[in-house]
């Protein structure tokens, strides 16, 4: 593969001034659960576990209540924006050595992403895709206000930054994005491409997380039904697409 000449890329980067809504999409339940109960039959000792862990909380979710009773604003928060800054992760844009949050222009982009991860990354490694399986997600709108260096022209000139599996490039490219301090990019979806992702690198241009739907994948015969809400179908992604 041909190594790509970030100078290059660089050279023709504008900033894109952004101002809006960006949709996340992430692993959730339908309903509330304690996160003790696995521990013990008894709610003293629900109380105790999150005593426990709320001394080890960052100051910014301190609670003295239960967990079924945390604030949903805290919630909302580190679920939809701070949880990639603080389990880091190996993704196309980082190497695993710092955090990214990645969110997409529209829910129906970030389901094709999220799709091929929950199919080739979760259920291929667990040796479950073929296998029925159904999962639970949820979406929530941030607002992003930031300059972020627009790649999407870059995209369509170098083929290697969307690539289906080597990030190698992207990697790098992030990296020195990075150590330099910037925000973030925006890209050409690679799952989906009349779509594009925000690839941010600094929480605080995000803000005001808000729940905007909730969606399940179900998994069946290589294809992959999503629905919207309670039950309605919404979209059914093939085996192209899931791959």
């Amino acid at each position: 593969m041909t190594t790509l000449n970030l100078h290059a890329v660089f050279s023709k980067i504008k900033l894109h001034d952004v101002h809006e809504a960006v949709f996340r999409n992430i692993v959730s339940i339908q309903t509330s659960q304690d996160l003790f109960d696995d521990l013990s039959a008894a709610p003293e000792d629900w109380a105790l576990a999150q005593l426990v862990e709320d001394d080890v909380k960052p100051p910014t979710y301190f609670s003295s209540t239960p967990i079924i009773h945390r604030p949903f604003e805290d919630a909302h928060w580190f679920n939809a924006i701070q949880w990639p800054f603080e389990h880091w992760q190996s993704s196309r844009y980082s190497d695993g050595k710092f955090g990214v949050w990645y969110g997409a222009e529209s829910v129906e982009t970030t389901v094709y992403e999220t799709v091929h991860h929950w199919v080739n990354g979760f259920l291929s490694d667990a040796d479950f895709t073929h296998e029925t399986v159904q999962i639970e997600r949820k979406v929530y709108a941030v607002n992003c206000d930031a300059a972020l260096l627009d790649l999407r022209p870059a995209c369509a000139k170098y083929p290697v930054l969307t690539h289906k599996s080597d990030y190698t490039e992207n990697q790098s490219l992030g990296a020195r994005l990075h150590k330099e301090g910037h925000p973030g990019l925006i890209c050409t979806s690679v799952r989906r491409p009349e779509g594009h992702n925000f690839v941010i690198l600094n929480p605080k241009v995000l803000s005001d997380p808000k729940h905007h739907c909730q969606l399940s994948y179900r998994l069946e015969a290589g294809c992959v039904s999503v629905h919207k809400g309670a039950g309605r179908a919404w979209l059914r992604l093939d085996g192209a697409a899931v791959c």
